[in-house]
């Protein structure tokens, strides 16, 4: 039986792509550079702020990054009053947490994004408190794939790797799961595709959110 699901953030439970796009983009109009599309950003999405910046920079011909130091200050000074602008669950994701609370679950999150911006979102799209735990990047936590994240929630949330469902969207999140030991789920509404699920050993890969109860009572393969 299973006691805790764990879940990313962006991609996963929040549909924040056009957020993330758009201060980016704002940041590199600002300093004469191409936006790029939201689609892109996708990909540049997953590793934290700074890969991130770094990704767009190159991608809008700044090869030399240039201009890090500059877009990344930028951004974070964007983002941090306009992280949760446009931020959305993804179709029904929130009824299915719901479903999983109602059941005695523990739901927590664990992101990339800055700790406090990931609160911000969190709150904003599901309100104070739906969540049992939320953890974004600290400097004092190694960030994901690095399980030291992973296993401070389990800590917070007095559950076991074995008691632990971890849900993702992307390369990054199955080998988080992975590297904690824990049961993990990957999910195609978010920013990658299947592929990229199954060929980083994802033990399951859903389509709909629903599809997650299945993996109270037992955890297992499809």
């Amino acid at each position: 039986m299973k006691k805790a699901f764990i879940f990313d953030l962006d991609g996963t439970i929040v549909d924040s792509v056009g957020a993330i796009a758009a201060c980016a983009n704002d940041c590199l109009a600002e300093k004469g550079l191409k936006p790029q599309p939201v689609e892109a950003y996708k990909y540049f999405a997953g590793d934290g702020q700074y890969e991130l910046i770094k990704r767009a920079l190159r991608a809008a011909g700044d090869e030399e990054l240039r201009c890090y130091d500059e877009v990344m200050a930028r951004y974070i000074e964007l983002f941090k009053d306009r992280c949760h602008v446009g931020c959305m669950p993804y179709d029904g994701v929130k009824e299915t947490l719901q479903v999983l609370k109602d059941k005695g679950m523990f739901l927590a999150v664990l992101s990339n994004k800055a700790h406090a911006n990931s609160i911000k979102v969190v709150e904003a799209v599901y309100g104070k408190g739906f969540f049992d735990y939320i953890q974004g990047q600290m400097d004092s936590i190694n960030r994901k794939p690095s399980p030291d994240g992973a296993f401070l929630v389990m800590e917070k949330l007095k559950v076991s790797r074995e008691e632990c469902v971890y849900v993702g969207d992307t390369s990054v999140d199955m080998k988080t799961g992975k590297a904690a030991g824990i049961f993990t789920v990957g999910v195609t509404w978010g920013f990658r595709t299947r592929d990229e699920l199954v060929e980083n050993h994802a033990d399951a890969v859903i389509d709909r959110p629903e599809e997650l109860l299945k993996y109270i009572e037992t955890a297992r393969k499809d």
